[in-house]
């Protein structure tokens, strides 16, 4: 803030700004991309937020008729980016291993030996919603196969810096590697609304049309990024990554605290919860007989005064996917033990508890309780 306060009186951010983003931050963004991510040979172009760095990929490297493939379950907002550039009918829809929910990369290793493969695949690393974290070994399978293919493989990296127990986010590059990152969650820019794409440059890139027709598409969105914006990341930028750490350190007991309102369904194992290796999520599968996650959701607003995702808006009917961050230590504990007494009510009374709607535990007073989005 003190960089957006320090350019407050720059009367150039109120002109229309360079396409491809400030230069300074481009310049900031090249060094953390070559030194942090390890990323060769690549161009940088800074979008308003990582759903439009997307939106730009789609409409730059797909027509209406190329196939991508979105692993299941998917991150909801890619999927309607494609439907929204005309690919809807083309989307292949990969696995993901039903105990870790790691893609399947086996699967996808026939997907692109088929007679008409897909022109684009998309990893999202850490993933949202699973929480998964794909290793290295896992990302450079997928880059030779998508190589050898002549796919373009697109990672999401939006929560690159949300890993846990000694876990390392990595990324690959190539000719047929885009990486997308995001300002938003590591730096809390959520509203500034700030993310950008690392594409390979002409001489690295498959197509070394591509920069040129991405800055078309970027030039029809939003011309340029909201300057302000981006002066505000370049002052994250030079802040360093130290403050980011220390967040992403302390959401350690909200993690334990969600895990644990998990436990009535992993039934002794944890065998119905996946996640909490990056991002900020896990995965759960509901009981059986709830398949209707949109009404288990709705239900637990109602009665337990808590939010999660249904399953569905991510592909998976019957699983739902739960954050454990954007609340404080407090009132993330709190939200936690709701969870659990609905998730209790759930394994104990089966489809009478959405009837019924009578808690397990009496005498709780509801109305004294937040409406907690977890």
């Amino acid at each position: 803030m003190d960089a957006v306060v320090a350019s407050a009186g720059d009367h150039s951010l109120n002109q229309y700004g360079s396409g491809a983003g400030l230069p300074d931050l481009v310049k900031a963004l090249e060094h953390k991309l070559a030194t942090e991510n390890g990323i060769t040979q690549f161009e940088v172009m800074v979008t308003a937020g990582a759903n439009q760095a997307f939106t730009n990929v789609v409409l730059t490297l797909l027509d209406s008729q190329d196939k991508v493939v979105l692993f299941k379950p998917y991150y909801f907002n890619h999927l309607m980016a494609v439907q929204m550039t005309g690919g809807a009918d083309n989307v292949v829809y990969g696995r993901c291993n039903p105990e870790s929910w790691h893609p399947d990369l086996d699967w996808l290793e026939e997907c692109l030996q088929s007679s008409h493969p897909p022109r684009m695949v998309v990893l999202v690393n850490p993933c949202n919603p699973t929480g998964v974290l794909m290793s290295k070994s896992e990302l450079q399978r997928a880059h030779k196969l998508c190589e050898q293919a002549g796919a373009w493989l697109i990672v999401d990296n939006t929560y690159e810096h949300f890993t846990y127990d000694g876990r390392q986010h990595t990324c690959v590059s190539g000719p047929h590697v885009v990486n997308i990152f995001s300002m938003s969650k590591a730096f809390g820019m959520m509203g500034w609304r700030l993310g950008y794409i690392a594409y390979p440059n002409a001489d690295l890139a498959a197509d070394p049309e591509v920069g040129f027709q991405m800055s078309k598409v970027q030039d029809t969105i939003p011309i340029c990024v909201t300057q302000m914006s981006q002066v505000a990341a370049l002052g994250a930028l030079q802040a360093g990554s130290s403050w980011v750490r220390q967040q992403v350190q302390g959401l350690s007991s909200n993690r334990e605290a969600i895990l644990d309102a998990l436990s009535p369904l992993a039934d002794g194992t944890n065998s119905g919860v996946a996640g909490g290796e990056g991002a900020i999520y896990f995965w759960a599968k509901l009981p059986q007989g709830f398949e209707d996650d949109e009404a288990v959701v709705s239900w637990l607003v109602k009665e337990h005064q808590v939010c999660v995702v249904p399953g569905t808006a991510c592909g998976c009917p019957g699983y739902v996917r739960v954050a454990f961050a954007n609340l404080d230590e407090g009132k993330c504990k709190q939200a936690a033990a709701q969870l659990k007494r609905g998730l209790q009510q759930l394994v104990h009374q089966g489809a009478a508890a959405l009837d019924g709607s009578t808690s397990v535990e009496t005498g709780v007073d509801r109305s004294a309780a937040p409406n907690e989005d977890l």
